[in-house]
Formats: structure tokens, C-alpha cells, sequence
């Protein structure tokens, strides 16, 4: 596939990022770019949270500076307890590379603000137990794709617009959502 057609971005699961990471020995940090072109506070989540894996890369944001895995696990935690979308990212000229990871949230990145960005769908989607789902709604509120709704009561998933993040999965207090591979 050409380069030009495949995204910068896609998106993985917090796992699919811890698994990432791993693979790096050296990590750096900059501010979100997004968070910063907003001009005011991100409601969701702290300003430096865009994780790359070369310090030689052009940084979205300010404050660029190298850390330990210690800071980079506190951005994991970060990211699951404010439920930040991962979305790694690719070299610009080499897309099969990935550079780094930023955590992202439907408050100011510019995925979500902007329908016009593309993104590329993880390895995974979610798959929902219906026989024990209690259509509460908590995985409502944090499906930024709009993947899930309550509509009379009920859950309804549109399938296609699941993007594989996996934050429903982390919300559900019946265990009733799984992330199964795609392909």
C-alpha cells in the first residue's frame, strides 16, 4: 500500500500500547499539540502526554524533553484513569515504523474536533455479551467513535463505527464487552 494512503495515526488498546513500549528502551514526552492549539485547559486530562520513541523527531507540542519508563507508565496510568484513546503514531515517510504514541480525548484532539483527519481502525473490535449486558450505559459516555448509544433503553452498537480502543471494555461492571481481532 502507498504511503500516502495509510494514515498517520491508527488506534490500539491500552495493552496494544504497554506492548509498544516495550519495545523501546528510550522515551520522550512532549506537550499535545492540540491540547496547546486549544489555548485552554484540556478538561480530560494533563498537557504532556504525547510519547515518542526518538528524540530526534519534531515534537505537536511544546516542552520536549527525554523520561524514564517510571514516567512513562505514570502516562499509561494517566491515560486509562482519564480514559485517553491510544493512538499511536507513524514515521512520515515510512509508515510501517511507529514513532510514538499520543493519548487523546474528544475535549481537544484534533481526531475528534476534526471529521476531516484520518485514522486507521486498531487490530481489534468489541464484541458485547448481550445475555449478561445491563445496558447501563457507562460504555456509552466514553465510545468517542459513537459506537455505542442507548436508545429505548437498550444498548445499540454500530459495529463500524468501533475503532478498537477498548475503553468500553474498562467500563463495563457486568465484564460483558471483549475485544476480539479483526482479521
Amino acid at each position: 500500500m502507498n504511503n500516502d494512503k495509510i494514515p498517520f495515526h491508527f488506534v490500539c488498546t491500552h495493552d496494544e500500547a504497554a506492548d509498544l513500549i516495550k519495545r523501546f528502551d528510550r522515551y520522550w514526552v512532549s506537550n499535545c499539540g492540540c491540547r496547546e492549539s486549544r489555548g485552554s485547559i484540556c478538561q480530560k486530562s494533563r498537557l504532556d502526554l504525547c510519547l515518542m520513541f526518538r528524540g530526534d523527531i519534531p515534537a505537536s507540542g511544546a516542552s520536549m524533553h527525554e523520561i524514564c519508563f517510571t514516567d512513562v507508565s505514570n502516562i499509561l496510568k494517566e491515560a486509562s484513569s482519564k480514559h485517553l484513546v491510544a493512538r499511536p503514531f507513524r514515521n512520515e515517510i515510512d509508515r510501517k515504523t511507529i514513532e510514538g504514541i499520543c493519548f487523546c480525548c474528544d475535549d481537544c484532539c484534533g481526531y475528534f474536533t476534526k471529521p476531516e483527519e484520518q485514522c486507521d481502525k486498531g487490530a481489534l473490535i468489541e464484541k458485547t455479551n448481550y445475555d449478561i449486558c445491563q445496558h447501563c450505559g457507562n460504555c456509552v459516555e466514553v465510545c468517542y467513535f459513537r459506537a455505542r448509544a442507548i436508545d429505548s433503553g437498550e444498548l445499540q452498537i454500530i459495529r463500524d463505527n468501533c475503532y478498537g480502543c477498548g475503553l468500553c471494555v474498562d467500563l463495563c461492571p457486568e465484564e460483558a464487552i471483549e475485544m476480539i481481532s479483526t482479521r
